[in-house]
């Protein structure tokens, strides 16, 4: 099993990719929307929305190659290790099979026939879609190698490969600038391009790297496949609901909207994403660690893992979304120039939704670890279905767009209390301990924080520099209370260790 060396490793090379990737991502987008424009920027999100439609696939069995990969590291036992990685590879290039037939068929015909697009960008919006639908299934191909490297806590690899992702897509984007022709489709082609080196970088470096990832020799097993489709199905169920809540809720704002709505919402969602990766990367930290606790038949430890990574998870959003929420209308305008309308409203809800769904990804992950998925995916599926039946409801209605917001929030604070009592039955997760170790020290640091914090916004003088020193000030505010209320003792002791050995090995460097 790992250790909390490991673990703080892995967690610093993950941090290390996020804070490069998020300012590149950020600069990017911003380029992207000013060489686009915001109707072709939103044509594009609506576009290639319907092939990310499809990426329940790849999530689906993301989830479930690295449950079953950590689930074989965990026991020991490297030939199933071999056998699950040939099993997965199957899954995956039938995936791609029947993901390219569906898209270029159905996904086509609703591109011609049911997108509300403006007629002289129809053309244009077709090669984006099939642009979308090559970068997806390459895509595909790169999951199982992602899975492999993160259930193996390399984290280093995976964030190199990222940084490095992240800087071509960059440098891509410069050539979108200058290059001559229609800009949407050239972003598009170029998109595809960056996805397809990607992938083969991925797949070259797990080749070298790891035994079980070979192509010499065939190796199948029936029952570990009805295994991995057994966990997959119901997965695949909840992975659909995902989708299906995120793309058609965009979808439907096309219809009833424009393009510019979309885009305002396509602003909210890359700012909510790059805010959420500063949990996401400490939770992929943890997804093998919780699985090879329980493998091992290490329940305390995984309680551990959890109680921890929930708290921890938070704090990182929690530590940037509410500067954020307060000044949101500055930063948009420092970013880029002039947002798309609605935007500002927008965001602060996405990152209220952010928000509540960061405390519920170390309770997700220890979900999946007895491989047990029917009664999880298919009540919070089911919940995440009514998310879009209630958000077209209340457009339908005659509500404004920011409705779907509103819904969403409502919804997830549901989700959270169902997804606590479902875990209880699947791992034996105490309730009463997760409330007391993690909610009640949350809602203390959220109150503590947020106060001060909205009296500082209150009374600042207009202005850039009011406005920095109003972030900076609910920065420190916010850090101040996760030390000091979100954490107990021991643990700020093992952080005071932990950077006084940081700063000696710095000093000794020196």
């Amino acid at each position: 099993m790992s250790s909390s060396k490991t673990i703080i490793k892995n967690t610093l090379f993950l941090y290390i990719r996020m804070f490069l990737t998020m300012a590149v991502t950020l600069y990017t987008y911003r380029l992207v929307l000013n060489a686009l424009g915001v109707e072709d920027y939103g044509i594009y999100n609506v576009v290639g929305g319907l092939v990310t439609f499809f990426s329940f696939f790849t999530g689906t069995m993301a989830s479930a190659t690295q449950r079953f990969f950590s689930f074989a590291l965990g026991q020991g036992n490297f030939e199933k290790l071999k056998i699950t990685f040939t099993v997965n590879l199957v899954i995956y290039v039938s995936i791609a099979i029947i993901s390219l037939i569906l898209l270029e068929t159905i996904g086509l015909w609703f591109v011609n026939e049911k997108l509300q697009l403006p007629a002289v960008r129809f053309e244009s919006a077709r090669l984006v879609f099939h642009y979308s639908v090559l970068m997806f299934v390459s895509t595909v191909f790169t999951t199982p190698f992602m899975a492999i490297i993160i259930a193996h806590e390399d984290m280093k690899i995976y964030a190199y490969v990222s940084v490095a992702e992240t800087i071509m897509k960059l440098i891509l984007v410069f050539f979108l600038i200058y290059l001559k022709g229609d800009k949407l489709a050239l972003y598009g082609l170029l998109s595809s391009v960056a996805s397809l080196i990607t992938a083969f970088i991925y797949i070259v470096i797990c080749v070298q790297k790891y035994r079980e990832c070979q192509f010499k020799q065939f190796y199948w097993n029936r029952n570990l496949l009805l295994e991995i489709v057994g966990f997959t199905g119901w997965t695949l169920f909840g992975q659909l609901t995902t989708v299906i809540r995120n793309q058609a809720i965009t979808i439907l704002l096309n219809q009833v909207f424009n393009p510019i709505v979309v885009a305002a919402r396509a602003v909210a969602m890359n700012i909510s994403a790059q805010t959420n990766q500063f949990a996401n990367n400490f939770n992929v930290g943890l997804y093998s660690p919780i699985i090879k606790s329980y493998a091992a038949n290490d329940k305390n430890g995984m309680y551990s893992l959890i109680f921890n990574g929930s708290k921890i998870t938070f704090f990182l959003i929690w530590v940037f979304a509410l500067p954020l929420f307060l000044e949101m209308d500055i930063v948009l305008k420092v970013w880029l120039k002039n947002p798309p309308e609605y935007s500002v409203l927008f965001t602060r809800l996405a990152l209220v939704e952010a928000l509540i769904n960061s405390v519920s990804l170390p309770i997700g992950t220890a979900a999946r670890a007895p491989g047990k998925m029917k009664l999880y995916e298919m009540i919070l599926g089911s919940i995440q279905i009514a998310i879009f039946g209630i958000s077209w409801l209340v457009l339908v209605m005659g509500s404004n767009a920011y409705a779907v917001f509103i819904v969403a929030i409502v919804i997830n604070l549901i989700m959270f209390v169902v997804r606590l009592m479902i875990v209880r039955l699947l791992v034996g997760l105490p309730v009463d301990l997760f409330f007391s170790r993690v909610i009640f020290p949350l809602s203390l640091v959220i109150l503590l924080s947020a106060i001060p914090s909205f009296a500082i916004y209150s009374v600042r003088p207009d202005g850039f520099i009011s406005s920095c020193l109003s972030m900076m000030a609910s920065i420190i505010l916010a850090s101040i209370s996760m030390f000091f209320i979100g954490i107990n003792k021991s643990e700020r002791e093992k952080f005071r260790i932990l950077l006084m050995n940081r700063v000696s090995k710095g000093f000794k460097a020196v």
